[in-house]
């Protein structure tokens, strides 16, 4: 009986022994790929299950397009509900407390989702939208009690200076997704949101570890690109400002003069309500994305 032939060279690198044994490359972990200046967001690698790791190995990439307008939908139940928990905050009482800690956590699940959207919109990656609920819950507490840090120290330090509005600095947070009381709290948080940007950059560049100093430090280095940033964000927060209280003046009047229905009323005003708060939050993460892109690739 005649030997049997030897598999072609092409057919046994193509085989199912051949890609078992064949080496997996390992994802990368980089901000910004410097050969080809591309901009790039892995952020909180480790944290991923193993299951979800080894589906991310074997699957090739897929490109996934979307009306534009539509991304800005994915943050809206965050946004709902750190809207709902507002209101019971406002209410004060035992339950104020937890209702803002369950809010400023809501604003970050919804800066999450739309931060993966504007490195998208940007030519960039990103595997935020890969993390578990659990995972983007533990990575949102990390970042929340570091900033709330921050804003205490911050409103102490403006209330010993004499400024009256100093408990308004305690909104950081919040004033990232919705309109701020003052002026000064308006350029106060497009600072907060871009030191959360950066504490999520770093968590994956120091293997899923949230750093408040390690930002602030990186956000000094990166003052020119970045400071500009958050000056132009400041100024777009208070003209969003005036343009939201106009709205609201006109939807007033309709609500006072119409004869619409009630739920006609009440739709008008929710879509108002949350068209500003998704807007705000998009274009403070498109403003900060696109300087933080910018101290990359012109070096600081």
């Amino acid at each position: 009986m005649p030997p049997t032939p030897a598999v072609p060279r092409a057919i046994r690198c193509c085989s199912r022994q051949s890609r078992r044994s064949r080496p997996r490359q390992p994802a990368s972990v980089n901000f910004s790929d410097p050969r080809y200046l591309r901009f790039n967001l892995l952020c909180h690698h480790h944290a991923m299950t193993i299951a979800l790791r080894k589906q991310l190995e074997i699957e090739p990439a897929r490109e996934e397009t979307s009306f534009g307008p539509l991304r800005l939908l994915h943050a809206l139940p965050w946004l709902i509900l750190a809207a709902a928990m507002r209101v019971i905050a406002f209410g004060g009482g035992a339950v104020a407390l937890p209702a803002i800690i369950i809010a400023d956590i809501s604003v970050l699940l919804a800066f999450f989702v739309t931060a993966q959207q504007s490195i998208e919109a940007a030519g960039g990656q990103s595997s935020l939208g890969t993390l578990t609920l659990g995972e983007q819950f533990k990575l949102s507490l990390s970042i929340l009690w570091r900033i709330m840090l921050v804003m205490i120290l911050a409103s102490l330090s403006a209330a010993a200076a004499g400024y009256t509005a100093s408990y308004h600095l305690l909104a950081g947070l919040d004033g990232m997704a919705f309109d701020q009381f003052t002026h000064p709290g308006r350029f106060w948080s497009a600072w907060i949101a871009a030191i959360v940007l950066l504490m999520i950059v770093r968590a994956e560049r120091d293997g899923g570890k949230v750093a408040l100093f390690a930002a602030i430090g990186e956000f000094a280095r990166r003052g020119l690109w970045l400071g500009a940033a958050v000056i132009i964000l400041g100024l777009i927060n208070v003209a969003l400002a005036y343009g939201q209280e106009a709205v609201r003046t006109a939807i007033w009047n309709f609500w006072q003069t119409s004869s619409a229905t009630q739920f006609t009323k009440n739709l008008i005003y929710f879509v108002f309500i949350f068209s500003f708060v998704m807007l705000r939050l998009w274009i403070t993460l498109r403003v900060l994305t696109l300087g933080l892109r910018q101290s990359y690739v012109r070096g600081g």
